[in-house]
């Protein structure tokens, strides 16, 4: 009789780990998730809310390799090379795929040809959308409805993955806790860790909530290497709505259709700046937007004017403003950088692997050094459909790793740690957005990180953890590159004067509008 395979553990329902669950057919996998994708686009994976395409060099005057340059350039040359002249080689072939899969792209009128954008940092139009600004919710769900259809998939959702089950220093599987708080250990061939990104831990983000870096956690509790964490993203054009952690999106492709960036009285804030002006790379766009910001000229994104339609182009960004009390078509949208993404994770390589055997990543919680210090925009989507299917083919070929006289290697938990209550993670949320946004100050970073690391429940917590990798690569990179950049200020104010800063004037903004 045949022994069962073990299957592959994969955790997370974003982009990545549906596509590596898909990939790794006819071996067994057992999908891990905390919400059913298909039924909730508003859940906990950042693919539902993302609003930008897929890059892919797609026109005819277009070639992979000029794709691969620009991402080389948006990146800081900090790339791995040979991970961008994959990404983009399979850019069009992941196209190709997903419109097999009944992902209904875009196109120009009544045409088969796709309706091609263009976006900050991209030397022309490649960025493929589907449903305008919907392109992350309708690429989910199509991958949602062809997981679930899958027979070499079980799907567990409502479940967190709080620890890896280890056999001396190979992972043998994970815990995990229902939402009634039960315990379960499940035994795999190998993880693949898909669990997203850190923008929860900023006081701004575009991120769900719940991207906290629990999958980074649980990566260093097992002792795997992070790689360039220090490097995070922040778009430029979050819409800033008082009293929200989590701000919505205003797209990139706004400003390829002809949006503009100015400050309170009109002027534009990207004249002079760079040479692509408002299609700059985004962390040149967001400094700039933080500076307008912290001198008083205030920060706006125009609209007006655009020749759009806005039912068909941007729904999302319309049911946004509007639920604001705003019009796009007619009033200036006050923005603000937020953390949109992380370059930085779990160090693989290009098949997923981690320096911990039987521990694979992808999507944002690894790095593959595909983005280099700065993501060229829409390369995220891409990323999680071509080495998701990569490295979810490679671990399921690949099987258990061999353990040496097993039965001398006890099991044990390698736990994420616990998370923080309410008011706690408020507070590192607004020190690391302090301390770690588009300009930097050093000696910010260092206090900031002593504090946190003389605190026991900071220090043991599972965000924690994270924020202190974090601080520890961005004050040992003493150079400024891509998304990380130094302040020329020499003397800085503590966190805590800033805090209590911050702390009156939203008390103050607070009685004013009482």
């Amino acid at each position: 009789m045949n022994t069962p395979r073990a299957p592959l553990i994969v955790v997370g329902a974003g982009i990545a780990g549906l596509s590596a669950a898909l990939a790794a057919a006819p071996h067994p996998v057992l999908l891990l998730s905390r919400t059913r994708p298909v039924r909730d686009v508003s859940n906990d994976a950042a693919t539902a809310l993302a609003q930008g395409g897929i890059a892919a060099a797609l026109a005819a005057t277009d070639s992979a390799a000029a794709h691969g340059e620009d991402t080389l350039i948006a990146g800081a040359h900090h790339n791995d090379r040979e991970a961008v002249r994959y990404l983009c080689g399979q850019a069009p072939h992941a196209i190709d795929w997903l419109r097999q899969l009944g992902v209904d792209f875009d196109c120009i009128g009544d045409s088969d040809g796709l309706d091609l954008g263009r976006e900050g940092g991209h030397r022309c139009a490649r960025i493929v959308h589907a449903g305008g600004d919907a392109t992350g919710a309708r690429v989910l769900a199509a991958l949602g409805e062809r997981v679930r259809a899958a027979r070499h998939v079980q799907w567990r959702c409502g479940v967190e993955v709080d620890g890896l089950l280890m056999r001396g220093d190979v992972v043998a599987g994970v815990r995990v806790r229902t939402a009634q708080g039960q315990e379960q250990c499940l035994t795999g061939s190998a993880v693949v860790i898909a669990t997203g990104g850190i923008g929860g831990l900023f006081a701004a983000t575009t991120n769900p909530m719940s991207a906290q870096g629990r999958g980074l956690a649980l990566a260093l509790a097992a002792q795997a290497v992070l790689r360039d964490p220090e490097f995070v993203q922040f778009h430029p054009t979050a819409l800033d709505v008082p009293g929200r952690v989590q701000l919505p999106l205003l797209t990139e492709a706004l400003r390829g259709a002809g949006a503009r960036l100015c400050d309170r009285h009109g002027r534009a804030l990207m004249q002079g700046v760079h040479q692509d002006s408002d299609l700059a790379p985004r962390d040149v766009v967001a400094r700039t937007v933080s500076a307008a910001l912290r001198d008083g000229r205030g920060a706006f994104l125009h609209c007006a004017g655009l020749s759009i339609d806005w039912a068909r182009a941007f729904p999302t960004v319309f049911a946004h403003c509007r639920a604001q009390g705003l019009d796009p078509r007619t009033q200036p949208l006050p923005i603000q950088p937020a953390v949109h993404f992380h370059m930085g994770g779990i160090d693989v390589d290009l098949d997923g692997h981690s320096s911990v055997p039987g521990l694979y990543a992808v999507g944002e919680v690894a790095c593959n050094g595909v983005h280099g210090a700065n993501r060229l925009a829409s390369n995220s989507l891409l990323e999680g459909v071509v080495f998701g299917r990569r490295v979810g083919a490679h671990a399921a070929v690949a099987g258990a790793p061999q353990i040496a006289n097993p039965a001398r290697h006890t099991l044990w938990i390698a736990g994420a740690g616990p998370s923080l209550t309410h008011n706690r993670l408020n507070w590192l949320q607004r020190c690391l957005g302090d301390v770690l946004g588009p300009v930097r100050v050093h000696a910010r970073i260092v206090a900031t990180r002593k504090r946190i690391a003389a605190d026991p429940e900071l220090a043991r917590s599972s965000q924690g953890r994270v924020a202190l990798a974090m601080l520890d690569a961005a004050a040992a990179r003493r150079d400024s590159l891509g998304a990380h950049h130094w302040s020329s200020v020499t003397v800085p104010e503590s966190v805590d004067a800033v805090i209590r800063k911050r702390d009156v004037a939203e008390a103050g903004a607070s009685m004013s509008g009482a």
